[in-house]
């Protein structure tokens, strides 16, 4: 383990803009962010719970994605939104198959 402070680096994608077709991607995404979440937290061992209690392994968002609290969901299209971006930045380029 270093001594070092960590300050993390993310690749500045403020100069991107999403094209509109692409929004639609955004939402699809945000659901699959939080069901792999999900998933990785239930085979962890965590259940729903109505509070966050990291000794009992209890979380509130263990729930279906549309059942969660907007800020919730905004977290999730937020992070998909920025990979969507990063891809982008990076000269790669999106389509959909016909």
């Amino acid at each position: 383990m270093t001594d070092s402070k960590y300050t993390p680096q993310p690749i500045d994608t403020s100069d991107v803009q999403l094209p509109e077709e692409l929004q639609l991607l955004v939402e699809k995404m945000a659901k699959n962010v939080h069901e792999v979440w999900a998933e990785t937290r239930i085979a962890q061992g965590w259940t729903y719970g109505e509070q966050r209690n990291d000794e009992l392994k209890t979380h509130p968002c263990l729930i279906p994605y549309e059942e969660l609290p907007e800020e919730e969901r905004v977290y999730d299209r937020n992070t998909s939104i920025s990979t969507l971006k990063l891809i982008l930045k990076l000269g790669f380029t999106i389509s959909r198959q016909p």
